[in-house]
Formats: C-alpha cells, sequence, structure tokens
C-alpha cells in the first residue's frame, strides 16, 4: 500500500492502492528533471491510500543528560524516571503536577502548609506535594493542555503517515544541481499569474474544474478565525456550512485541505502553476491525445521545479509536498461529486453564494 524509494542520483516518491493498481508518482530524474504522473483515486479506495513523503534525518541538537539508574524525584525522594517539566521526577510526580496544572486546582493542607515531603506524604498532602513542585522548579508553561495534546499528536500521525524512509540503504543521496528557468519558463509562469488573476475575477460559474475551485477555496481559508472568505465580511465557519446543508464528511476535509494548503505559503506563480498541472491531467475522462496533454503537464511539473529550487533553497521537501496536494485533491473532487448528488436527491437548495462557489447550481 505504501511506496517510497530513492537511489544515488535520483528519487521517486508514489501514493499507491495495491487493490486496484492505482498510483501517484512524483520526483527527480537523473538529469535532475522533474516527473509527475497520476491516475483516478475512486472515493470508495481513498481510505486504502497512503502517501509517502521523504523526509531528510533530523539531526539531535544535543545529548540528552544520562540517567544513571540511581537518581531520585526531587518533589517525593522516589525513583526519577526522567527530566519533567524542568524537573528530575518520578512519573507520579510528573503526572500529579499535570492534572494540577490543567485542572487549576486549589488544595488546602491540614497542617498548615508545613508537611514534609516524601514517598507517604505525597499521597496525604497534595496541596504541600505540589508546592514542592513549584519549589523544585516545576514549570507550568511546560504543561500542554488537553487540546494543544490532541493537536499535536494529530500532527504526529500525520507526520508519521508522510514520513518515509530515507536512503535505508544508501546513506548519502546526491541531489541534482539546482536548475535555472529558461526565459520561455519566466515568460509562461508571468503568463499564468496574470491568467489566474483574470479568472478570479469571473464568476465562479465559469471554473472549467472542481479542483480549481477547490484551490481556490484554499487561498480563500482564514487559519486565524478557523473560516473561508469568499466576499468582503462574508466568512463562512465549518458550522455555516452545516446549516446550510453540507455534510461535515464533505466539510471536513475541505477545511483540512484548506490549512495545508495555507500553511505551505505559495505565492502566486506557485498557486499558478499547481493549477496548470492540475488541469493538464491525462488520465481526465474526455481526453483524446493523452500523450500530449502528458507533454503539456510536465512542462509545468519541471518549471514549478525549477521555480522552486531558485526561490526556497533551503526546503527540497516544498515540490513534493505541492504535488501531493494534488492527489488530496483527487479525493476531495470525489467528495464534492457525492456531496452534490446527495443535494440533489433531497431537493435541498444552499444559498446563492455557496450554490456558484460549490458548483450544485447545475
Amino acid at each position: 500500500m505504501l511506496i517510497g524509494s530513492s537511489s544515488m542520483a535520483s528519487m521517486h516518491i508514489t501514493a499507491q492502492d495495491h487493490e486496484k493498481g492505482l498510483q501517484c508518482v512524483f520526483g527527480m530524474e537523473e538529469d535532475g528533471s522533474a516527473f509527475f504522473h497520476s491516475s483516478e483515486i475512486p472515493l470508495e479506495h481513498k481510505d486504502n491510500i497512503q502517501i509517502t513523503e521523504i523526509f531528510p534525518m533530523k539531526r539531535k541538537k544535543g545529548p540528552a543528560p544520562k540517567m544513571l539508574g540511581n537518581e531520585v524525584c526531587s518533589v517525593c525522594g522516589d525513583k526519577a524516571s526522567g527530566f519533567h517539566y524542568n524537573v528530575l521526577s518520578c512519573e507520579g510526580c510528573k503526572g500529579f503536577f499535570r492534572r494540577s496544572v490543567i485542572k487549576n486546582a486549589q488544595y488546602v493542607c491540614k497542617n498548615g502548609g508545613k508537611c514534609e515531603m516524601d514517598m507517604y506524604m505525597r499521597r496525604k498532602c497534595q496541596q504541600c506535594r505540589l508546592r514542592k513542585c513549584h519549589e523544585a522548579g516545576m514549570q507550568e508553561q511546560c504543561v500542554l493542555s488537553e487540546e494543544q495534546i490532541r493537536l499535536k499528536k494529530m500532527k504526529k500521525q500525520e507526520e508519521e503517515q508522510t514520513r518515509g524512509v530515507l536512503v535505508q540503504h544508501s546513506p548519502s543521496l546526491t541531489l541534482p544541481e539546482i536548475p535555472s528557468l529558461t526565459p520561455d519558463q519566466v515568460l509562461m509562469i508571468e503568463k499564468l499569474v496574470a491568467a489566474q488573476h483574470q479568472c478570479n475575477q469571473r464568476a465562479y460559474a465559469d471554473r472549467l474544474k472542481v479542483t480549481v475551485m477547490l484551490l481556490e477555496t484554499s487561498r480563500r481559508y482564514n487559519p486565524e478565525i478557523e473560516c473561508v472568505t469568499f466576499l468582503k465580511d462574508l466568512s463562512y465557519s465549518r458550522e455555516d456550512f452545516a446549516k446550510a446543508g453540507l455534510q461535515f464528511e464533505f466539510i471536513n476535509p475541505i477545511f483540512e485541505f484548506s490549512k495545508g494548503m495555507t500553511d505551505l505559503k505559495l505565492d502566486d506563480a506557485e498557486f499558478a502553476l499547481l493549477i496548470a498541472i492540475n488541469i493538464f491531467s491525462a488520465d481526465r475522462p474526455n481526453v483524446q491525445d493523452h500523450r500530449l496533454v502528458e507533454q503539456l503537464q510536465q512542462t509545468y511539473v519541471e518549471a514549478l521545479h525549477s521555480y522552486i529550487c531558485i526561490h526556497r533553497p533551503n526546503d527540497q521537501l516544498m515540490f513534493p509536498r505541492m504535488l501531493m496536494k494534488l492527489v488530496s485533491l483527487r479525493t476531495l473532487s470525489c467528495v464534492h461529486s457525492e456531496q452534490v448528488f446527495a443535494l440533489r436527491l433531497q431537493d435541498k437548495k444552499l444559498p446563492p453564494l455557496l450554490s456558484e462557489i460549490w458548483d450544485v447550481h447545475e
């Protein structure tokens, strides 16, 4: 289900569904040229598809303090398990301090706050135990809230799902030289950006592709308020979309995709090239000259790769990250089609603006 590989002079990344033989492959050839190929991903199989992104191995900033095995907790004197919240402590005091901070607990000591803390008294007097935690140097700002922990776990799971083993059998990977943009590529990018701006001024009903509409929606996502702003002072949250008749099974992937696109911080040229790569997909229905379409798409893929190498020389992962968004886009397009079909069956009508945006008016 999951494939990622690299070699001394080339590398590629593959998202694949073994059962149906569907895949999306992108990477760099030995001569430094970039390539991208995709195939249709049915909605019913999207849960079976995983994507591997190549990440460089992180260098450890410094050695962690070594434990000799006989260290004691600075709070109660029990055997210490490590440094927690900036203090050498045991698992019990670590958990107690975390719970106390999160709950903003207020304890009362029966002895006026003068208890000597040890392994026995730690269970008898919570106030003195918390006081000793602070005296030992435990820092409340080091404690994550439940929401922060949830977000951290989600981010870790996402990284694990997209993390591949880099150069597992090849210790060193020689990356190709940074290419330069040709005059034709510079002119092409300028035309794409101009065309994109012109397209933004047209009605949403004129969008040629649902995926283009989804990409445009991602540009209007405001991560600070977690809303999509279509017009000035007209923003929609997840709940607003749900009240309008859309299902959360459709809304949540759109917002997650939009957030991911926002995190990439694409400029106009990168965004326009990504749209062009998406439009020129040879595996779309009713394509007559597949080879010609593939050649056109390859032109934009190579231009995007060159542009990123020049403008983001320190981020070697931006190119695969951007192309992986196109894979997610295919799945979202299928979800969109199902949502439109469901709305028509239920004879529901959205507000005129959303009807134009989400292409449910036809």
